[in-house]
Formats: structure tokens, sequence, C-alpha cells
């Protein structure tokens, strides 16, 4: 059995003879939807370039990395930081689907609505960390979804934030945690080997006092 995990690579180089499909696109997106959320909340967008002229407009904002314009496909990745406030229209579908799905009552709304404000809404500090925590996680389902497609990626922070969102017309209520290209790897280039990780005694920490 493939081990996503451990071949999960971020490759540099992409055969940009080799297309990824929009149904495949659709195909990685629907799987890293079924990512876990805060209140199931779902605070992220994308939006997927697919035309050189357009990946290259990102590309010229991301320390002109290539792999931006030679993958097939690059996508931007949104955070909503207004996804836990009343009045979100996903906010509002969320809620009506828990009534549905009988897990919610009309009666909670006002409920619902102040312990999100309470949870995610008190300082600036928690309103960034609720909307990029939970892209962070669905980001990564995007990469884990590529690869057990048989495709690769490489997520990217090397990029003017500002710049990207003025050249995409991104709203201000939308952070860019990262930037992410799909493709198949260029099996002409060397791939490095995998880089160190922290073994599992370093990972784990505690901080109580003997």
């Amino acid at each position: 059995m493939t081990n996503i995990f451990t071949e999960r690579r971020a490759v540099n180089f992409f055969d940009t003879k080799k297309d990824v499909p929009e149904e495949l696109v659709r195909k990685i997106v629907g799987l890293a939807a079924n990512t876990p959320s805060s209140f199931n909340l779902q605070p992220w967008n994308l939006i997927v370039l697919r035309e050189y002229n357009e990946k290259m407009r990102l590309q010229k904002l991301a320390m002109n990395q290539p792999k931006v314009s030679e993958a097939p496909v690059t996508m931007i990745v949104l955070a909503d930081r207004e996804g836990w406030k009343e009045g979100n229209p996903f906010v509002e579908k969320l809620f009506q689907e828990n009534i549905k799905a009988g897990t919610m009552k009309e009666k909670q709304r006002k409920w619902f609505n102040n312990v999100r404000t309470k949870l995610y809404g008190q300082s600036n500090e928690a309103i960034q960390a609720f909307a990029c925590k939970n892209t962070g996680f669905f980001a990564m389902a995007l990469m884990l979804a590529a690869k057990s497609l048989g495709l690769d990626t490489h997520p990217m922070d090397g990029f003017d934030h500002d710049g990207v969102r003025d050249e995409f017309n991104i709203p201000d209520n939308y952070w860019i945690p990262l930037l992410l290209s799909i493709g198949y790897f260029d099996n002409e280039k060397d791939l490095p080997p995998p880089k160190w990780r922290k073994s599992y005694d370093e990972i784990v920490v505690n901080f109580e006092k003997l």
C-alpha cells in the first residue's frame, strides 16, 4: 500500500507536458473537503489558476518561483477571517444544515452565535488563528489528496501577501496562508532525498515542574 505520508514531497520541478484535468482537480478538492474544522465552519476557499498568464501574474509576486507557472495548476489558498461571524452566508448555511440533520434547533441560534464569538472573535489574534489553523488542516488535506491520486505538490509561503491580494482583487476578510502548486514531478530532474524530520522524542514535550 502506498504511504502518502512518506511519499508526499514538496517537489520543485513539474512536468509541463502533463496536464491535470478539471475532473481531477475537483476530486482533490472534494476529498480535502472532508477536513475537520471548528464547529464544521470550513473557513476556506481557493482561487484555482490554470492559464499561463494568470500563473505568471502570481509568479511575479512569488519570488519568481518557476514552479508557480510550470505546474498545471496553482492554487491561492484563502482563509476567511469572517468565517465565524453571524451573517456569513456559510455560517447560516451550516446552521440550516444542522437543523435539517437534527443536531441543532432554531432556538439555539443565539447560543451558537455567542459561542462562536467567544471562541473566535475576541481578538485579532483569535480571529487570525481561527482562519489559519482550520485552513492549514484543509491545505494539508489537499496535498495528501493529490498524492493519493498520483500527483505531486509544493506549498509556498514565499510571496508578497498584499501584492497578491491586490492583483487578484481578494477581499480584506481573507488571509492567504499559502500558495499550492499541483502537477506531476518532472522525472528528468533529480528528487533530493527526504529531509530531516523530528523524532517522537523530539516532538513530545512536558513543561510541568518535577
